[in-house]
């Protein structure tokens, strides 16, 4: 008789856990490339289209359950005082940096280091922008890398004309008021084109603590950072020339052509 094989069937529990790491795989490649997408065509959209809410707006709704005051303006139609304003407040290189500022980074870092406690941020106009407009308040380090994702984001598909507009349109101004239009509306009874340097320098004032302070009642600490917002002001020129700032790096591309074409020959 025939002797019956010993061998025993190979098991397939092998494959099956290769099968299923590779479903595993393909379902988070897909997803990191819905996310990627989504985000970019998010970032394309809003780079000409008015925003109409943050999260939050909808975050402060749910916690106070009060008016939201907020109206979308264009650019043209809010002061110059006021981009000048909260460029000397906010980000005195907003013009000069690609999103992130190392130099106030390294700054704030510092002085918090020094203090033993955290007295001075150094997020600029751009990362504020990308905050404001599609994250969530807090301190997570989740939450600073998608800032720095969306604010790499914006500063590749918007030029910084249109981050100063949806800046000046979304940010919180007061409690329950976002942006200029219902800043001015609300603080000084007109609109946003015709605030006055004192007033734009003001409403520039009270953003670190918008909730606390208030540009119709001023504190003697709102009103010192107002002064001292329009000494800089003054230092300025009084104006925010970012055509200035598009021909210096022009002029710093230039070199560096001419260069390349040298080391072609």
């Amino acid at each position: 008789m025939a002797k019956k094989s010993s061998t025993k069937p190979k098991s397939q529990a092998p494959k099956k856990s290769k099968s299923g790491f590779k479903k595993y795989f393909n379902w988070l490649l897909k997803g990191v490339l819905i996310f990627f997408a989504s985000t970019i065509l998010l970032v394309i959209i809003f780079r000409f289209l008015p925003v109409p809410g943050t999260p939050l707006m909808v975050i402060r709704k749910i916690e106070n359950n009060h008016e939201i005051k907020y109206k979308w303006v264009s650019r043209d139609k809010i002061s110059d005082h006021l981009e000048l304003a909260v460029v000397c407040s906010e980000d005195q290189n907003f013009l000069k940096h690609n999103g992130l500022d190392f130099g106030a980074i390294e700054k704030a870092k510092k002085q918090n280091e020094k203090a033993g406690r955290i007295v001075r941020g150094a997020s600029t106009i751009s990362q504020q922008t990308a905050k404001n407009l599609f994250l969530w308040q807090g301190r997570s380090y989740l939450r600073k890398g998608l800032e720095v994702y969306f604010t790499f984001l914006i500063e590749l598909f918007w030029n910084k004309e249109r981050i100063m507009e949806v800046y000046l349109n979304i940010i919180e101004m007061g409690d329950g008021i976002y942006g200029a239009q219902a800043a001015s509306q609300h603080y000084f009874k007109k609109d946003a084109a015709n605030l006055s340097v004192e007033q734009a320098a003001l409403i520039a004032a009270i953003l670190p603590n918008p909730r606390r302070f208030s540009a119709s009642k001023p504190t003697a600490y709102t009103l010192s950072r107002q002064a001292h917002i329009i000494r800089q002001m003054r230092l300025w020129g009084m104006r925010l020339d970012y055509e200035k700032y598009k021909k210096k790096e022009e002029k710093a591309v230039e070199p560096n052509k001419k260069i390349k074409k040298k080391s072609t020959k």
